[in-house]
């Protein structure tokens, strides 16, 4: 059963010119093709990191982010991470808000904010090709990239009715999801530290 109230926000993070960085916005287009229910707000912010922390302000209970993260696994491997959220303290200087660090929207967010975010989590996916500072574009997913936004499509038809009856609950997908036949592939950056899997 749904809980009457709940909001939930699906949002899609990542530049589509930059090779795997487009996971977010490829997994948002597929959901176009299996939508998910009507209470839940899904959209596709691209690189727009201010208006993304402007919308965590708008009362949702839950927000899922879906992105590329470097973690240290196989290349597609989903991760459902929660992340510490920051506490927005008043008197250092505001974030930088532009660019889309998801880390640096969440501090926007809570700095513009008065009261508590939502809770966020993020539906993350291992690259393979994420090109770094000034290289030229490079469009289009990686292959076990390509094949894990139908995974993340069906992670998140699991995930969402248990997080719209319960806003607090741990949704499926608790650990990594390693694809059947992992392959190693080298990262154009090396990975960087982050928060832990729930």
């Amino acid at each position: 059963m749904i809980r009457r109230g709940a909001r939930l926000l699906v949002a899609g993070v990542g530049n589509i010119f930059l090779a795997d960085d487009a996971f977010g916005p490829e997994v948002v287009r597929a959901l176009e093709r299996r939508p998910l229910p009507p209470e839940v707000r899904v959209r596709d912010f691209g690189i727009r990191g201010l208006d993304l922390a402007y919308e965590l302000l708008d009362g949702y209970d839950v927000v899922v982010l879906v992105d590329a993260a470097e973690r240290g696994h196989a290349p597609g491997t989903l991760s459902l991470i929660e992340p510490e959220l920051p506490d927005g303290a008043r008197g250092a200087a505001p974030p930088e808000a532009h660019g889309m660090d998801p880390a640096k929207v969440l501090a926007l967010a809570a700095h513009l904010g008065d009261g508590p975010l939502p809770r966020v989590l993020v539906l993350a996916c291992e690259p393979r090709l994420r090109p770094c500072g000034d290289e030229d574009i490079v469009p289009g997913l990686s292959a076990p990239v390509v094949e894990a936004v139908g995974r993340a499509v069906e992670a998140l038809h699991a995930m969402v009715p248990v997080l719209l009856a319960e806003p607090a609950a741990t949704p499926p997908l608790s650990r990594p999801e390693e694809l059947a036949d992992p392959s190693a592939a080298g990262l154009a950056c090396p990975a960087a530290g982050g928060v832990e899997d729930r």
